[in-house]
């Protein structure tokens, strides 16, 4: 069997093209990353096809920030229709296409006009889904939102009617699926792996201190509101709250126009994975309240790291960990609860640690990327007729 992928960008795509050139069987990866960005990914570069042209000049805009959103979004649009026309010319022979979701539809069509299959790799719930949930988010905060652009979710939905089969990393995004009428036997479940030899313990908090840590960008997505809100009501004599990850002016303004932001806040904007470490090793908790997302892989990495994790719900936070055992999973937009189970810790710090040391045990006991790379191959062989 051979396995070829493609994603416009990197995410977790390239992880599992490592593992399935360690297994032989991946035929090649197609990208629109510009190929002196992936020199890192330990991949032959026979493996690597890529289609900068238009995803590359977007990430390097100087003035992406002050360019109108709809150009921005023609923009966009232009790269992910360019980048799987390309796809669709340039994808290898396999028995075995996987493309992410938004960009692999001809891709898809072409692989089974071949007589291969076409998997929909969706790292995020239901595009309808998180539509709904990003508009209401907007709304309640009072943050112009345009909503995703149709185009992106006709093209989605398109992928998943023509798919024979939607992997999705999480069992809310498997719920969001099947709550939108798509067949529960065409989905499956397949949560991420993390790096275990890039997130491990070196380092232990300040006792003296209460250090919470945020990674990931600062959106209305993540639920950063609710964490403020929630941080702000913590009875500590020496708390902080780091924000690791893209910086939003706006939501920032927005927050100390609520009266949310404080001196105790401390903003570090992109921090590289390999220092990530570092910070999840010497803060008590990461605290993730998204109000929609896959799997977000920083709880997993955290826990590497011995730090135990409060997460909402909609974060696949249930795919890695039990509640009360490894950290705590919480509604969406409920600070109170999210008060609550962080002065838990503060108040325990006995309860801190066990969490922490559970969740470093329950981590390697899920593997690496390694057994999410062997999972997924599992799924593409029963595709396969034999």
């Amino acid at each position: 069997m051979k396995v070829a992928l493609s994603v416009l960008g990197k995410f977790h795509t390239f992880d599992l093209a490592r593992e399935l050139h360690a297994q032989g069987v991946l035929a090649g990866i197609l990208t629109g990353y510009p190929r002196f960005k992936l020199r890192t990914e330990k991949l032959p570069d026979t493996s690597i096809r890529t289609f900068p042209w238009v995803l590359a000049p977007y990430m390097a805009n100087p003035i992406k920030l002050h360019t109108p959103r709809h150009l921005m979004r023609d923009w966009e649009e232009l790269a992910a229709t360019t980048f799987g026309r390309w796809a669709a010319r340039t994808l290898p022979d396999c028995d075995v296409y996987v493309g992410l979701s938004g960009t692999s539809l001809q891709a898809g069509q072409r692989q089974q006009a071949r007589g291969g299959r076409y998997v929909c790799d969706r790292g995020s719930s239901h595009i309808r889904v998180q539509d709904t949930l990003l508009r209401e988010e907007h709304q309640a905060w009072g943050m112009p939102f345009d909503g995703i652009d149709l185009r992106v979710i006709e093209r989605e939905e398109a992928e998943y009617a023509q798919a024979d089969c939607i992997t999705v990393p999480s069992v809310f995004a498997h719920r969001s699926f099947v709550d939108q009428g798509v067949a529960p036997e065409k989905i499956r479940l397949l949560p991420y792996g993390v790096n275990l030899s890039r997130f491990e313990p070196i380092g232990a908090p300040n006792s003296a201190h209460f250090d919470v840590l945020f990674v990931g960008a600062m959106t209305l997505q993540k639920g950063v509101p609710y964490l403020l809100q929630a941080f702000k009501q913590l009875r500590h004599c020496a708390k902080s709250l780091t924000f690791a990850g893209a910086v939003s002016p706006q939501i920032i303004a927005l927050m100390k126009a609520k009266g949310l932001w404080s001196d105790e806040i401390q903003v570090l904007g992109h921090v590289p994975q390999l220092e990530l470490k570092q910070l999840m090793s010497t803060r008590h908790v990461l605290v993730l309240p998204s109000v929609q997302e896959g799997l977000a892989m920083v709880m997993a990495q955290a826990m590497a790291c011995g730090c135990p994790v409060i997460a909402s719900e909609n974060t696949g936070a249930r795919d890695l960990f039990d509640d009360g055992q490894e950290g705590f999973i919480v509604p969406i937009r409920d600070p109170q609860t999210l008060t609550d189970r962080l002065q838990r810790l503060i108040d325990e710090p006995d309860l801190r640690k066990r969490m922490g040391r559970a969740a470093l045990a329950r981590v390697k006991r899920m593997g690496g990327w390694r057994d999410y790379g062997q999972r997924a191959i599992g799924v593409y062989q029963e595709l396969v007729p034999s």
